[in-house]
């Protein structure tokens, strides 16, 4: 199997529709429909079932979209990690969305400062959500990831912190006075829709980013429950309200699997110092 022929599934799958994929790949229709029936046939299972007036994944084929995706991403991770490597001064890259890190990484930085394996580091401020995709495709060699919402797989991952959670309320609220929630105080509110979801998993616009999830709040609009640090820069038009039985989040540190990076050893074992409030530990990128 090709790369190609990779890249002509995806794009099918993704758009359900031979003529909007083909215009994607900047290729006539007729040669990618050939593509994809060559690549059933090889792997003797049905990926795609097709009518006149529409296209649906099949199982196997919503199983050979997610691979496809891994595989590829792979593909891309190889070619810009080894041109990284390859440049006169090294740089490491990493990932986190705005806030992300609770600020922690003020107090990662002069401890990784002091290691001898330490580089020029980069920190990349991306979306909600986008961490792990640049992770897994190459674009960086760490992030700070949140569980239990961003997948973990094909990652080694430290954890540094975990925190309670508050529910985040226009300042006239009915509920804004409130010392303290449970979840079920919230039926009926509107929710933001993270990327990613579906419109049946919440009634609120999508959010993209932190400013932007707080401006909708702002202006009532949604209601959001997102960890404790979200006070680190308190708002006026906005309250914090501690959300009793909502789960607790966590912030890790993650890197791909069978990392031998010296340097990115470093940070981890820099990370886990400055969240341990000093303490060393032995993590998984040195072992």
């Amino acid at each position: 199997m090709e790369t190609r022929e990779l890249a002509y599934f995806v794009a099918v799958a993704e758009e359900l529709h031979f003529g909007r994929a083909a215009r994607r790949l900047g290729m006539a229709q007729p040669p990618l429909s050939r593509a994809i029936q060559q690549i059933e046939r090889r792997m003797g299972v049905v990926l795609l079932e097709r009518t006149s007036r529409s296209v649906r994944l099949t199982p196997a084929g919503s199983v050979f979209l997610a691979e496809s995706h891994k595989a590829l991403d792979a593909v891309a991770a190889a070619v810009r990690r080894t041109q990284r490597a390859g440049r006169d001064v090294p740089r490491l890259m990493v990932a986190m969305k705005p806030d992300g890190d609770a600020g922690l990484l003020e107090r990662i930085m002069p401890v990784y400062r002091r290691d001898p394996d330490a580089v020029e580091v980069e920190v990349v401020v991306c979306g909600i959500g986008e961490q792990a995709r640049m992770l897994r495709d190459g674009r960086v060699d760490l992030a700070f990831l949140h569980a239990p919402h961003d997948d973990l797989g094909g990652f080694d991952t430290e954890l540094l912190l975990t925190q309670d959670q508050v529910a985040v309320l226009p300042r006239h609220h009915r509920l804004a006075e409130r010392a303290a929630l449970v979840l079920a105080d919230l039926d009926g509110e509107p929710f933001p829709r993270w990327p990613g979801t579906s419109a049946h998993e919440a009634s609120g616009p999508e959010v993209r980013d932190a400013g932007q999830l707080m401006q909708l709040v702002a202006l009532g609009q949604v209601v959001a429950v997102v960890p404790e640090s979200v006070r680190r820069h308190p708002r006026s038009d906005v309250v914090c309200v501690p959300v009793l039985d909502a789960p607790r989040s966590s912030i890790l540190l993650a890197w791909p699997e069978r990392t031998r990076s010296r340097a990115v050893a470093a940070f981890v074992r820099a990370s886990t110092e400055a969240a341990a409030g000093g303490r060393v530990i032995e993590t998984v990128a040195d072992r």
